[in-house]
């Protein structure tokens, strides 16, 4: 690609930054985007925003590839030369996807990028095109400087992340994965969000790993008949036992490392002594939703998400069935199928409709030290501390090439914000302060690279 003179300085790079952001950030949140589920109805809205970013990679020298894999759902990948062939490439990625906002009260428009009081609304304003924004901006600051990186880096911006990668991650890595070629690690959603400590200290979540998930249904049968006449082995109610059976039992903590390092962080800052199993739910909630989130982490779920039993009030059915939302500790997810077994007893059907594994990644190394680096030169007390996300992102998809993801997507937010409450939930909004100050450590973390 050709760039253009390093002559600027990095005040006016990071003051051309920080506008760009929160300017592409708006461009992005006015695209509806939403994804569905189901490509019949998802629309263009993923094509339309990746045309908004490939044409503005084009405009600095960028020579952005398109990935179409059916009409209207689209994903972007540019790759900006390193100086050393030998260092792993650097790939950053966000999705332009979004979460559907029908049956929602919002009193901004969803699609509107309005700013009020210095906060931006919009259906993606932290999940994720705000990120999305900062990515861009960045890109582009690196084109125009004109000083290339040490190692390589891919900036990639996904379809359909919200709902699995279908269309998106996951297909680029299944047909096209020389795209990522010579790429070792990447940085994505989820984390780079402060967390208060004490007076002036802030913690910095950088996901090291992503639990497993599962799918799998439970399935009762019986003997259909009238609802004048109970049976005694009505589907209904036996899959009913079962959900509770389910919903009622303790799955156990698990340490794992990232979980032992991020209680031993904060229980140093706190001044706490050893925090063992029995007291770790009580320490966390001392942070409030993200302990919650920490907390969710440390252990299996299964959450009950569908049921499905019966056509008509007046008829028994003879099979009723619920889907389970199951999120394994490492591991976990080879054996969970038959712990559910044990749990729901004879007579229910544990029926296992796929599972992806947990990833784990170094909470130690250059990255790790480059993130920490920028984080201090934006907020001299602020502290980079690993944990483990409940949940998937397009990490997974690449770690099938062996690419070690890291969810670092760095916001500064004031004390009561809370980042992880705001995905899809009606209102989403994001001070825009944060995203500038987003803005400002990918700007140190990739010149550093």
């Amino acid at each position: 690609m050709t760039t253009t003179s390093g002559a600027a300085t990095d005040g006016a790079h990071e003051g051309r930054i920080e506008g760009e952001s929160l300017e592409f950030a708006r461009g992005l949140i006015r695209i509806d985007s939403v994804n569905t589920g189901v490509t019949e109805t998802t629309g263009n809205g993923e094509a339309r925003a990746a045309r908004f970013v490939a044409e503005r990679l084009a405009e600095v020298g960028y020579e952005p590839e398109w990935f179409k894999p059916v009409p209207g759902r689209a994903s972007i990948v540019a790759r900006l030369r390193g100086t050393d062939p030998a260092a792993g490439a650097l790939v950053v990625h966000a999705h332009l996807d979004v979460v559907p906002v029908d049956g929602q009260a919002w009193t901004h428009p969803p699609f509107g990028a309005e700013t009020h009081d210095g906060i931006l609304y919009g259906r993606g304003a932290v999940d994720m095109k705000g990120f999305a924004g900062t990515m861009l901006a960045v890109a582009r600051a690196l084109a125009r400087e004109g000083r290339a990186p040490r190692r390589d880096l891919v900036f990639a911006f996904f379809a359909d992340e919200e709902a699995g990668g279908r269309y998106g991650s996951r297909w680029i890595v299944a047909e096209r994965p020389e795209v990522f070629a010579g790429a070792t690690e990447a940085l994505g959603e989820v984390g780079g969000f402060s967390l208060p400590l004490r007076e002036g200290r802030r913690a910095y979540l950088v996901a090291t790993g992503e639990k497993g998930s599962v799918s799998i249904d439970l399935v009762a049968r019986g003997r259909a008949g009238h609802g004048s006449r109970p049976t005694p082995d009505n589907a209904v109610v036996a899959l009913a036992r079962a959900v509770t059976a389910v919903a009622d039992h303790p799955f156990p903590i698990v340490r794992t490392p990232a979980l032992d390092r991020f209680i031993g962080v904060l229980a140093r800052e706190f001044g706490a002594g050893p925090v063992g199993d029995e007291a770790l739910d009580g320490f966390l909630e001392r942070l409030g939703p993200p302990g919650r989130l920490i907390s969710a982490a440390a252990r299996t779920t299964v959450s009950p998400t569908v049921l499905e039993g019966g056509v008509k009030r007046n008829v028994i059915p003879a099979e009723a069935r619920a889907q389970l939302d199951i999120r394994t500790v490492p591991g976990h997810e080879r054996t969970i199928a038959a712990e559910l077994r044990a749990i729901v007893g004879n007579g229910i059907e544990v029926v296992e409709r796929g599972s992806i594994p947990a990833i784990e990644s170094p909470m130690e190394g250059e990255l790790i030290e480059l993130l920490q680096a920028a984080i201090t030169g934006e907020d001299a007390d602020g502290i980079i501390v690993p944990f483990q996300m409940p949940a998937n992102t397009d990490n997974k998809a690449l770690a099938l090439l062996g690419i070690r993801g890291h969810g670092f997507t760095p916001l500064r937010l004031p004390n009561d914000f809370d980042a992880f409450g705001q995905f899809h939930a009606a209102d989403e909004h994001v001070p825009v302060e944060s995203l500038r100050f987003g803005g400002r450590v990918l700007w140190r973390v990739l010149r550093g690279s």
